[in-house]
Order: structure tokens, then C-alpha cells, then sequence
């Protein structure tokens, strides 16, 4: 198929076979980091400019690798030292990178909607890297991959638990878009301060204690704790929560004798999970940063060369 997206800004805007095909892709591009020379002509002569307004480390990296080998040069901003500091707006920033030419956008910032804005103001593809509390399409579909490398292809009937700050996290957003989408079944389980109020509208289930939300689950993923969520009151203090809601062995003992234990990272380890369990042979969150790479080496694949091979906008 013809890839049908100019830009990338949620996972909401995908069918379950635009999925599909990020996924086929994905897996034709895990092969390559695994060469002694990982590195392909696929896209050579493109250029790729990662905007990041907002601090990144992994995100930031991973796409960076991704494009690097396929070859695409690869330009990075930071909000840091950019004319963003020095007062210019995001309309401004955005106008002068489109005069440049580039093929692709990734763009992380923290108000919500700052993609879409950008999206609708530039002719070459965008792709979202985390605006605000929103979204962030990439690593849901990381994870999304991550998880079909250990079930197979269909996740119907599974069930995830995302574990943490739900309320403040673009994450779980997206994967309880993502994994609802394709027929799994998601619980949320937080404190109630750290729970959207729309939760429920997402479609997920909610639970405020950790016991019965592990019951039987098939994949817990923690969600970091933004520590800056104590001082504003949402928590008591960091004992009280990791008393409550880190993930253990013992508490992961009432989940499914197989169950996967997942995190985007940066972990707080004895805080959201135990440090033995991030570590456990069960733990996926290595293989995640693996996929991260597979997954955006698909999606600058896909939206780079959409135009070319005559997709429609």
C-alpha cells in the first residue's frame, strides 16, 4: 500500500492496517541493526531535523540512529541556544526550518498540540516525538512492536496493565489508544491524584489499588514518576508511593505466570519498580529501546518517501 500520512501526530489517526504495515516495516529494518555495518542507502540525500524543545535523551537518540542508518543526514535544535530562547515563536522557528527543505520534522515539545500546529504550517512530513500530555505515537508503537515480538501478531484479549502517572503522560495515552484499538484490554492503576478524569472515557479500566489491577495481567508497563509531582502535592512522599504502587516480584506473582514487565524509561528504580524485577529475564525494557530504533527507521521510511512513490496526502 501506498502510505496514506503526511505527518504522524497520534496513533488515533492510524487504521489497524496502517499498524500493520509499520509493524512489516519495522521488522524488515530490525535485520539491519543487527549487521556488523548498520547502515542502508535507503534514504540518502534526505535530511531530517530533530526539533526538540524539550529535554530528551533516548527519544532524541533513537530517531537520530534511525535516520543515520538509512542514511539520512539528520540536523538537531534544541530549545537550548535556539532563537526559541531569544524570544522568536514557534511560528517563526517553524517557518525558517521550512525554508531550509527539509523531508521530515521530528518534534518533541511540551505544549500539546505544538506538532499539529507545526504540521499544518510546513510541506514536508511531521512526526510527533511527544507534545505535551498528549501524545507520543512512537513509543506506543514501539511498545506495540515490542509486545508482538513476545505474543505473535494478534494481541486481542490480552491484557496490559500501565502502572503510574497516568495523568501527566503522553504514553499512556497513546498505548491505550494503541493496545484498545487492536483488541487488548487496558488497565490504569494510580493514586487518584495521578489519574486523568477522562480515564474511564478512554477506554480503559481504572484502578486506585495495584493488587487487583496485576490479576491475572499479561504485561505491566511502569510509567515514570516525575518527581516534581510531590512537590506540587499530588503525592505524599516518594515512601508512601513505592510502598503502595512499586512493582515487585511478590506483587507480580498475582499476574500471568508469563507476564511481561515493560517501562519507557528513565527509571526510578524502587520507586515505580523494583530494581531486581528492571532486570528480571522477563523484563522487556531493553528490547523497547531496540524496537525504538526498528519502529523510526519504518516511520522516516514511510512519510520520507511517501511523495515519491505517490501517496496521497
Amino acid at each position: 500500500m501506498n502510505w496514506p500520512h503526511k505527518d504522524l501526530l497520534d496513533v488515533s489517526q492510524l487504521s489497524r492496517e496502517d499498524v500493520d504495515v509499520v509493524m512489516r516495516t519495522a521488522a524488515s529494518f530490525r535485520e539491519i541493526n543487527s549487521r556488523p555495518v548498520k547502515k542502508v542507502p535507503t534514504l540518502k540525500g534526505k535530511s531530517v531535523v530533530l526539533f526538540f524543545a524539550e529535554p530528551s535523551t533516548r527519544t532524541k537518540t533513537s530517531f537520530d540512529i534511525a535516520g543515520k542508518r538509512l542514511s539520512a543526514d539528520t540536523f538537531g535544535l534544541a530549545k537550548t541556544g535556539s532563537s526559541l530562547q531569544k524570544g522568536e515563536t514557534l511560528k517563526d522557528t517553524v517557518l525558517t526550518l521550512q525554508a531550509m527543505n527539509p523531508d521530515a520534522i521530528v518534534m518533541r515539545h511540551s505544549a500539546s498540540g505544538a506538532a499539529d500546529f507545526v504540521a499544518r504550517r510546513v510541506s514536508c512530513a511531521v512526526i510527533n516525538a511527544g507534545d505535551g500530555w498528549h501524545a507520543h505515537p512512537t513509543q506506543a508503537l514501539l511498545d506495540l512492536f515490542t509486545l508482538r515480538g513476545v505474543w505473535g501478531d494478534d494481541i486481542v484479549g490480552k491484557t496490559v496493565v500501565i502502572l503510574g502517572d497516568v495523568a501527566h503522560s503522553r504514553v499512556a495515552r497513546s498505548n491505550v489508544r494503541l493496545l484498545t484499538m487492536l483488541g487488548a484490554t487496558v488497565r490504569l492503576c494510580a493514586p487518584r491524584t495521578l489519574l486523568p478524569k477522562d480515564a474511564k472515557a478512554l477506554g480503559a479500566r481504572v484502578y486506585h489499588e495495584l493488587e487487583p489491577a496485576l490479576d491475572g495481567a499479561d504485561a505491566v508497563m511502569c510509567l515514570r514518576l516525575q518527581l516534581e509531582r510531590q512537590e506540587a502535592g499530588l503525592l505524599p512522599e516518594l515512601r508512601e508511593y513505592a510502598r503502595r504502587f512499586c512493582l515487585t516480584k511478590d506483587r507480580l506473582a498475582l499476574a500471568s505466570p508469563d507476564v511481561k514487565v515493560m517501562h519507557p524509561g528513565p527509571i526510578n528504580r524502587g520507586v515505580e519498580i523494583a530494581s531486581d524485577l528492571a532486570d528480571a529475564g522477563n523484563s522487556l525494557i531493553l528490547d523497547q529501546v531496540a524496537s525504538g530504533v526498528a519502529v523510526r527507521m519504518a516511520l522516516l521510511y514511510l512519510h520520507i518517501t511517501r511523495k515519491e512513490e505517490g501517496g496521497a496526502a
